[in-house]
């Protein structure tokens, strides 16, 4: 059984949910029901004005026999992400975990399905290529200590038709310079593509270049908490990762994912 989740959303993209025991208390209750003990708490920055350290002082302290980290998914969206930013640099101290992650390319929310058109207007092999260098800048940031679901532009089963092996290792590269993690989250197995972020070669050239792995199963509901850490498990045990990347106030600690 896996412990750690090191990505999830209690405010489920929602405007009106605001941090506070109604809204957090559901995440600790399913962390004990399937096994979790230690989670971090990954709404995006675009929902900051929901987010609260004092109820996640409240949350922690009302629940001390689980590790419950702040933290929060910094990504690239083109109307606020300049302001999140800001933000994480001034809470940066008060963070145990950051996320990075690229959710638009070429201005457009390309893993939402109301946006599939979009993909028409373009051509495949440049949007993978834009999408690579952007999850690049953003682990050159200096904000993040992992990077999320790494492939996450396959979400709708659009693949390149050109090989782009040598952008995936120059990826890798810049996550291994600087000592982040990636994560291998359940979240596709949840959404068209059906299967884990990232692909099975990607984790492969990761753990050969040593880069540490956090897991997470990316929930925007308490009920998805954990969700197929079955099918995770069994990935772990096939790549012989021993050991993945938990996080308080930006230290990685190395440990064993299992109970």
């Amino acid at each position: 059984m896996l412990k750690f989740d090191y990505h999830n959303h209690p405010q489920a993209h929602r405007t009106d949910l605001h941090y506070c025991e109604n809204v957090l208390q559901p995440w600790a209750d399913k962390a004990r029901e399937v096994g979790i003990t230690d989670f971090a708490l990954t709404d995006h920055d675009r929902y900051k004005a929901g987010f609260s350290f004092d109820e996640v002082k409240k949350f922690q302290e009302a629940n001390p026999d689980l590790n419950i980290r702040a933290g929060i998914e910094l990504d690239n969206d083109p109307e606020t992400s300049a302001d999140g930013k800001k933000w994480v640099e001034k809470h940066y101290d008060e963070l145990d975990f950051i996320l990075g992650s690229v959710h638009f390319v070429k201005d457009f929310p390309f893993d939402h399905p109301h946006y599939i058109a979009e993909y028409d207007k373009y051509d495949i092999n440049e949007l993978y290529k834009e999408y690579y260098k952007l999850i690049q800048s953003t682990a050159e940031s200096g904000l993040v200590d992992s990077l999320a679901h790494l492939d996450l532009i396959k979400i709708f089963k659009f693949f390149p038709t050109e090989d782009l092996s040598a952008l995936y290792d120059e990826t890798l590269d810049i996550i291994n310079a600087r000592n982040l993690s990636m994560e291998i989250s359940t979240a596709g197995f949840r959404k068209p593509i059906g299967e884990q972020y990232p692909h099975f070669d990607l984790i492969k050239k990761a753990k050969e270049k040593g880069i540490s792995f956090t897991i997470a199963s990316d929930a925007h509901t308490a009920a998805d908490l954990g969700k197929n850490y079955d099918k995770l498990e069994a990935i772990l045990k096939e790549f012989d990762i021993t050991e993945v990347a938990v996080y308080e106030k930006h230290k990685k600690i190395m440990a064993s994912p299992y109970q």
